[in-house]
């Protein structure tokens, strides 16, 4: 049984470096194992609980009101948490994100009403949020920047590499469904856009599956 000490230790070691605020995570947390596909933030909604995150892959999306469509903002990883339930936490706002679970998770969870206390005693936790909002800041604003200044291939092309690099792998177990929700596009426009790129040699197109050839 994994002790939740050891996962302070582990993965969120400057959370652990002050016994006091060590002490008290422990006794307000508990861990969770979340399956792919998960929602665990819905935008609209107030902030139940912080997530962080120990092992697997979460991804944080804008749902743009008109249409309906997903933009993908930043990645949750192990050893981070979601930046956004943590300052619309603290503004007690309703979450202006969502976020979904993309591979099966261990999460350490904090109750909110929890995580304001100890943001009130802490500069340690707070010293978390910040770095962790910087952190996210530069993930946002190369977002912003393949938006803004990239056309569609490029911003398709960094997108699975960076899927790659998460992952740990060459070739992607994906759809192209799964992109155009991800990009906040269509099927057709993706595939499209995907053959484009095997033509150009950046990938091949595989049954469920796309590998990436190294730069």
């Amino acid at each position: 049984m994994i002790l939740i000490s050891e996962v302070l230790n582990t993965y969120f070691p400057k959370l652990a470096e002050m016994p006091e605020l060590k002490n008290e995570l422990i006794s307000i947390s508990k861990l969770v194992d979340i399956k792919a596909g998960t929602v665990i933030l819905k935008q609209g909604e107030y902030v139940k609980v912080i997530p962080l995150l120990i092992s697997g892959l979460a991804k944080v999306f804008k749902e743009e009101p008109v249409n309906g469509n997903e933009v993908l903002l930043y990645y949750i990883k192990p050893g981070e948490s979601c930046v956004m339930s943590l300052t619309t936490l603290v503004r007690q706002q309703k979450s202006h994100v969502k976020a979904i679970i993309e591979e099966d998770a261990s999460i350490l969870i904090i109750p909110a009403n929890e995580a304001l206390k100890i943001a009130k005693k802490y500069p340690k936790w707070n010293a978390f949020i910040y770095d962790l909002f910087n952190l996210k800041f530069d993930e946002l604003l190369s977002v912003i920047e393949i938006l803004t200044f990239s056309n569609k291939g490029t911003r398709l092309l960094e997108y699975l590499k960076k899927e790659a690099r998460l992952k740990k792998t060459n070739t992607l177990q994906t759809t192209h469904q799964h992109i155009a929700y991800d990009l906040g596009s269509s099927r057709e426009v993706i595939s499209r856009l995907l053959k484009k790129l095997e033509v150009e040699g950046f990938i091949k197109l595989g049954q469920g599956n796309i590998t990436l050839y190294s730069s």
